[in-house]
């Protein structure tokens, strides 16, 4: 299978070339060029694999360059005992008649971003190997909390590749920041960018399409790509899960292969909503996918108006990885949307910026809702679901996750009652945000230290602490390095040593 640019700018490549660009080196993003196909016989023939198994099959009909014996090498090391230590990688927990909550947060470090970054590393050394590369790779990130560290914790002392990490100062929680000035490995480096996770994306999406700087550093033996979602090799393993999801449904006998169900995600950069959406197109049955965001609603807005509006506040929230006004994987669903209509996406996408907004047609609206539904939660309506479904369901949730509970009930009450089963995904473990998520139980708790928190919100939730989380306040930091927005390149000179 080939894979083509959302912007009709770029020569088709293979999926090995794909992984190792990252993103569309004149500006865009890889997507396959056509989407392989489940049938309901195949989701039947699912319910007897195991994960790994299930990776496989999924894997496969994307990455048709890489043999399935190199899958399942990839597969088997990203996916085991030691990094996922629950049998059922992520177990679907029903938390009443009809919701059921994907836990993605079983990996090393606590959030759902390690299902792709356990994978990405060894399909990145794989792609470089294909692709006869000599330089050493590059992967830069920007983050918004989660990506970061479990981006660092997957490609930690890979050899041949380096790992730096922007993130918003201030931007994302003491735990999340703690999580990675703290990482180890001789190729990983941490900087602390001034401004929100917006400017830390930009600043690097800039870097990526600056030709010069990029000819700079093939000149010295470096070569960019990416551990975003905007890399294929990102996305594609989220695809996964949602098969996986689908299987728990039908083996717990709550629904019979074929029946439709609705998929609420929390999200922000459209990334893991648009894996959702990619599992619908193979053939999943799904009936709506809910896009769930927090204050920062400009994914609400644009799938209820078909306006994209950039000029707009930004909310500093308690579920800090949705807070994103650019979400970068929603170039690649409106491609999609259009029958692959690179010439329509990249106008409205040079204006977007050029004037801070783009308005998709009617038709293209229509098409959108017919899958997709936009809703919000304030931040009291995502402190009180965090408190109700402790107390009502004796579940302890983060506020991201309450985002998509909260989200999901709005969207019940405008549509009316239904008995359509709901999987709502738990992208992050609530120990992750234990400030936000006592506060919410307790009210305010007065307590400066977020670590003393950890063992706070045990005793109050009797929940075990995250074995990524126990004694993150011992480890020593690391990573020191801050910047502004502008000087992203010079801080990349300086790691790099460039001369």
């Amino acid at each position: 299978m080939n894979y083509i640019s959302t912007r009709d700018n770029y020569r088709s490549v293979q999926a090995a070339e794909a992984i190792r660009l990252g993103m569309v080196p004149a500006g865009g993003l890889f997507v396959p060029e056509e989407i392989p196909e489940i049938t309901l016989q195949e989701l039947e023939e699912m319910q007897d694999d195991s994960y790994q198994e299930l990776a496989y099959r999924i894997l496969s009909k994307y990455l048709t360059d890489f043999t399935l014996e190199e899958l399942q090498v990839t597969v088997n090391k990203a996916y085991n005992r030691e990094t996922f230590p629950h049998l059922d990688i992520t177990p679907l927990v029903k938390l009443a008649d009809d919701i059921f909550i994907l836990e993605l947060w079983h990996g090393p470090t606590a959030a759902f971003k390690d299902l792709a970054l356990q994978l990405l590393p060894y399909l990145m050394v794989q792609a470089v190997n294909k692709t006869e590369m000599d330089n050493e790779i590059v992967i830069l990130v920007a983050t918004s909390g989660d990506t970061g560290k479990a981006a660092l914790e997957g490609f930690r002392d890979v050899e041949g590749i380096r790992i730096i990490v922007f993130y918003p100062d201030g931007g994302v929680s003491k735990i999340q920041e703690a999580q990675m000035v703290t990482t180890g490995g001789d190729n990983t480096s941490v900087v602390a960018v001034e401004g929100n996770f917006d400017d830390c994306q930009n600043a690097v999406k800039d870097v990526f399409g600056d030709l010069n700087f990029n000819q700079k550093l093939n000149q010295q033996g470096y070569q960019f790509s990416s551990a975003n979602s905007i890399n294929w090799g990102r996305l594609v393993p989220q695809i996964v899960y949602y098969f996986s999801a689908y299987k728990s449904l039908v083996q717990n006998e709550e629904i019979k292969t074929g029946d439709k169900i609705n998929i609420t995600v929390p999200t922000g950069n459209f990334g893991n909503i648009l894996a959702g959406y990619y599992a619908y197109r193979m053939g999943l049955p799904v009936n709506k996918y809910i896009c769930a965001s927090n204050e920062n609603n400009i994914l609400t807005d644009f799938l209820n108006t078909g306006v994209y509006n950039l000029k707009r506040e930004f909310h500093k929230t308690i579920s800090p990885s949705m807070d994103i006004l650019l979400s970068s994987n929603l170039e690649r669903f409106l491609f999609m949307i259009t029958g692959n209509n690179g010439q329509k996406v990249s106008k409205w996408y040079d204006e977007l910026k050029n004037k801070g907004k783009f308005t998709v047609g009617q038709e293209t609206l229509k098409k959108m809702q017919t899958i997709f539904a936009g809703e919000f939660s304030t931040e009291q309506e995502t402190r009180k679901t965090i408190k109700e479904t402790a107390e009502k369901y004796d579940y302890l949730v983060d506020p991201h996750t309450a985002v998509g509970i909260k989200s999901y009930k709005k969207y019940l009450q405008r549509i009316g009652e239904t008995e359509m089963p709901v999987v709502i995904d738990s992208t992050a473990n609530p120990y992750k945000f234990s400030r936000a998520v006592l506060n919410s139980l307790k009210g305010k708790v007065d307590i400066e230290d977020d670590f003393a928190l950890l063992a706070e919100l045990h005793q109050e939730s009797g929940m075990e602490i995250h074995r990524a989380l126990r004694s993150l306040d011992q480890a020593a930091i690391k990573h020191q390095r801050n910047c502004r927005g502008t000087e992203i390149r010079q801080e990349i000179e300086d790691i790099l040593s460039l001369s």
